[in-house]
């Protein structure tokens, strides 16, 4: 081989060793819970589509943040792209979603799930575009239920005088104010302290999340009150959305899909199980609760609670039924 040849092929060697993969982005979604969980369930489930339908040129890196607000704040301003969230906090940054707050607003999960996959909760996305988030997909966080420390809740006067803590969401807060409790707003991660140190009796969240949380351990009693539905929603930030091409955003879309379908799997799963681990674990749990009797406890309070609401998407809403 002449002194050229080799010349050229060691350059040819280099120029390989040189050449770059296909470019890589790594993007940050954060969520509130543990892994095992039905957040965390419905991030890998997205994780895992996403990073194949792109052969990894994307890789997502699953956070947890138990601070809500924080991270949609930061998925506004960009810090991060992604943020799985109930909807408690939302409404601070989009007031239409509070809508979805009211109490006993949904007859049950084949409701719930119906209305947020029909063009109802389809316009409700299009509301966060104007307030810098982009709604990606509607996700689950599941009907609430009431835990305490004090006492057995058997009927909404065995409310009156509980500390609950709530999501920092008006709408909650002034249901639990009719019901006589004292509502006490705080971010989830203040929880367990909280509860731990009597700073509050109890609080209120889906059998999902006192299950993941092992809430069982700092609160004795479990009352199935299902007092409201509590949605989850993926938001990411407009500009990485933008950045995305036709073919990575079609993948990213169907990636949500994917996740939104594990998460409510999820939570069909812990729903069906989490109250039976719940009392095996040494909790006391009311399961015949009279919904009737709460809803009439918080009639007086409805006007206030639907104040500033969208009265005609209330009605799109509980009169929904799945088409036949």
């Amino acid at each position: 081989m002449t002194s050229f040849r080799r010349a050229l092929l060691g350059a040819a060697l280099a120029a390989g060793f040189a050449a770059p993969a296909a470019a890589q982005t790594q993007i940050t979604l954060q969520h509130p819970l543990p892994l095992n969980s039905h957040y965390g369930a419905g991030s890998q489930g997205f994780k895992e589509a996403f990073e194949r339908a792109t052969n990894n040129r994307f890789r997502v890196n699953i956070q947890r943040n138990d601070n809500e607000r924080e991270a949609i704040e930061s998925v506004q301003i960009g810090t991060i792209e992604c943020s799985l969230t109930s909807t408690g906090p939302v409404g601070n940054f989009v007031p239409e979603v509070r809508n979805l707050d009211v109490p006993f607003l949904f007859r049950d999960y084949a409701h719930a799930r119906g209305v947020l996959d029909s063009e109802i909760g389809q316009q409700l996305l299009t509301r966060f575009q104007p307030r810098g988030l982009v709604g990606v997909a509607w996700m689950e966080n599941g009907f609430r239920h009431l835990t305490n420390s004090r006492r057995e809740v058997n009927a909404p006067g065995d409310v009156r005088g509980l500390k609950v803590r709530t999501m920092e969401n008006q709408v909650h807060m002034r249901a639990f104010t009719g019901l006589g409790a004292l509502p006490t707003p705080m971010a989830f991660s203040e929880l367990v302290p909280a509860l731990q140190q009597g700073t509050v009796d109890g609080q209120e969240n889906p059998i999902p999340v006192i299950v993941a949380n092992n809430l069982n351990q700092v609160q004795r009693f479990l009352t199935l009150t299902a007092h409201v539905y509590s949605p989850a929603i993926l938001i990411c930030n407009p500009g990485f959305v933008n950045r995305l091409n036709a073919a990575d955003r079609a993948a990213f879309m169907e990636a949500a899909r994917v996740g939104a379908r594990a998460n409510r799997d999820r939570v069909s799963a812990d729903e069906a199980s989490g109250v039976d681990e719940l009392r095996r674990r040494g909790m006391t749990v009311t399961a015949s609760v009279d919904n009737a009797a709460f809803q009439q406890a918080l009639a007086p309070a409805a006007g206030t609670i639907e104040q500033g609401l969208d009265s005609a998407l209330l009605r799109r809403i509980r009169d929904w039924r799945p088409a036949q």
